[in-house]
């Protein structure tokens, strides 16, 4: 399974921030070290900062900072916010009424899958990801 664009880049955002956790980053450094283009990165930032994880300071020398440690973000949380974590948890064929009762062709074989996928991305913080390995940038 494959996070969506706007998940992943809103994890790895948070992620480059969490390499300097009192930093202040400008969008423009964001946009030139995460290759994601200016006009998507001020969007997330925007969906970020609302979720209270990040905030921006104003003016010439502004950026954004993290209003919450990386520590206490965890990954579901950052999904949810950019674009909802039901994407993730719901039937992976799409149907509404999928259920274990009345399952899909796939459902059987899914719900381990997305357990394990539920648990990891609810227990994991920004922090324990590996933010130092810069090559992923």
């Amino acid at each position: 399974m494959k996070l969506t664009n706007t998940s992943e880049y809103a994890l790895r955002i948070l992620t480059f921030m969490a390499r300097n956790p009192e930093g202040l980053f400008s969008a423009k450094s964001l946009v030139e070290k995460l290759n994601i283009s200016d006009k998507y990165l001020r969007r997330l930032m925007t969906d970020l900062a609302k979720a209270g994880f990040i905030y921006s300071i104003q003016g010439r020398d502004g950026g954004y900072r993290f209003a919450k440690m990386p520590n206490d973000i965890f990954l579901s949380e950052v999904i949810d916010a950019v674009e909802g974590m039901k994407k993730y948890t719901g039937c992976v064929l799409g149907f509404e009424k999928c259920s274990d009762e009345n399952p899909c062709a796939m459902h059987n074989s899914w719900v381990s899958v997305r357990a394990e996928f539920v648990k990891m991305f609810t227990t994991k913080t920004i922090s324990d990801l590996d933010i130092n390995d810069v090559s992923k940038f």
